[in-house]
C-alpha cells in the first residue's frame, strides 16, 4: 500500500481503534506492549506515514521557521540561510525559505504564506517597512526577527551588521594606499548599501584631497557590475577613478571581469577594486579581491537564537545585536599608488 495510509487505514488492519492508533504514535506507554506491537506491525505493513505537519496545525504549534531574504543568488543570503538552518535543525525546527527578489510585493506574499503555514516564527532582511507587518504577526502569535537590518527594539529583535563602519574601512583602506579619486559602485536605494556609502564618505571626509564618485549599479550582481566596469574602460586614463568601491562582491566581480579584460587597465596598479561581505569566490578571482568580511555564520546562528528568545518570552523581550566587519586585504588593493 501506499504512504497515502491513513490512520483510519492502521487502525481497520490492525483490528484497533483509532484512538488506539494515536496512542501508539503520541503516548506509547498508555498502550500495551502487545497491542503496540500489531499496531507497528499494521503501519510497517501500510507504509503509513504520520502528517505531523496536520497534527501541529490542529494544535496550533509548528516546528518550521520561515525565512525571507532579499536575493537568495547571493552567496552572502545563502550562508546566512545554510548557518541558520544549521541551528533550526539543532533545536528541532525546520526553516522555510522564501526569496523576495527585493520585490515588496513578492516579500508580502511569503509574509503571509508563512503565516498560513502558522510557522513558529520568522527571519526576514526587509526590503523596505514591515514594521505594520510584523506588529501584526506578533498580534497572532509569531515573532520575528529581522536578518542584516537593525530593528526598533519595541518592536522585535534584530541581528545585523555595523555597514557604517564597513564602508569607512573599505574606502579608509584605499586612502591609506595612497589613492585619492574614489569611486562607489552600488546602488543606495538598498538601505545597507546607503549604509556602506556613507561610511565611505566619511572617510573621504577626512582626507582633504579626496573625492568619491557614486556610480549607480541600479542592481547587486556580476553582470550589473561588468555594465559599470565597461563604462569605466571608456574613460580616459584622467578621467578614470584611482580605487573603486563596490557594494558587494559580485559587483567587483564584475567590474574586474571588465577591467582585466581590456589589458591596458592593471589591478591594483592602475585601479585598486575592494567588494563587500567577502564571498568564497573573492579569494579565487583573478586577482584576489579584497573585500570587508560579513560574519555571516553569526548571523545566521544568532538570528535563530534571537527568536528562541522571542518565543521564550513570549513575544516581549527584545535584542538587537550588531556585529562589526572586518578588512580582509588581498591582492587587489595591495600596494601603494605612488
Amino acid at each position: 500500500m501506499s504512504q497515502t495510509a491513513s490512520i483510519k487505514d492502521v487502525a481497520t488492519h490492525a483490528q484497533v481503534a483509532v484512538g488506539t492508533v494515536s496512542n501508539v504514535l503520541n503516548y506509547p506507554d498508555r498502550v500495551s506492549q502487545r497491542t503496540k506491537e500489531r499496531v507497528l506491525k499494521s503501519i510497517a505493513e501500510l507504509g503509513f506515514v504520520r502528517n505531523d505537519a496536520a497534527r501541529q496545525l490542529r494544535a496550533g504549534q509548528s516546528r518550521t521557521i520561515g525565512l525571507i531574504v532579499l536575493d537568495v543568488g547571493n552567496p552572502f543570503f545563502s550562508s546566512v540561510a545554510r548557518a541558520a538552518e544549521d541551528a533550526a535543525t539543532a533545536l528541532g525546527s525546520v526553516v522555510l525559505l522564501g526569496d523576495s527578489g527585493q520585490d515588496s510585493s513578492r516579500e508580502a506574499h511569503y509574509m503571509d504564506l508563512f503565516q498560513e503555514q502558522r510557522v513558529q516564527g520568522l527571519l526576514i532582511s526587509p526590503v523596505g517597512d514591515v514594521g505594520d507587518r510584523i506588529d501584526t504577526l506578533r498580534e497572532r502569535g509569531v515573532p520575528t526577527v529581522l536578518v542584516d537590518e537593525l530593528a526598533d527594539t519595541e518592536r522585535c529583535s534584530s541581528v545585523s551588521v555595523d555597514d557604517q563602519e564597513g564602508g569607512y574601512l573599505a574606502a579608509k583602506h584605499l586612502l591609506d594606499t595612497g589613492r585619492r579619486r574614489l569611486a562607489f559602485v552600488g546602488t543606495p536605494s538598498i538601505r545597507q548599501v546607503a549604509s556602506r556609502l556613507k561610511g565611505a564618505q566619511r572617510a573621504v571626509g577626512e582626507v582633504p584631497d579626496a573625492s568619491i564618485e557614486v556610480l549607480d549599479s541600479e542592481g547587486q550582481t556580476v553582470l550589473t557590475g561588468r555594465k559599470v566596469g565597461n563604462k569605466l574602460v571608456e574613460r580616459s586614463p584622467e578621467e578614470r577613478p584611482e580605487a573603486v568601491f563596490c557594494s558587494n562582491d559580485l559587483l567587483a566581480l564584475g567590474v574586474m571581469q571588465s577591467l582585466t579584460m581590456l589589458r591596458t587597465v592593471r589591478i591594483p596598479e592602475d585601479i585598486a577594486l575592494i567588494g563587500y561581505d567577502d564571498i568564497d569566490f573573492a579569494i579565487s578571482a583573478v586577482v584576489p579581491l579584497s573585500s570587508i568580511r560579513q560574519p555571516t555564520e553569526a548571523l545566521g546562528r544568532t538570528a535563530i537564537e534571537l527568536l528562541a528568545e522571542e518565543q521564550e518570552s513570549g513575544g516581549t523581550k527584545h535584542r538587537s545585536v550588531v556585529f562589526t566587519p572586518e578588512l580582509v586585504v588581498r591582492q587587489s588593493t595591495a600596494g601603494s599608488s605612488k
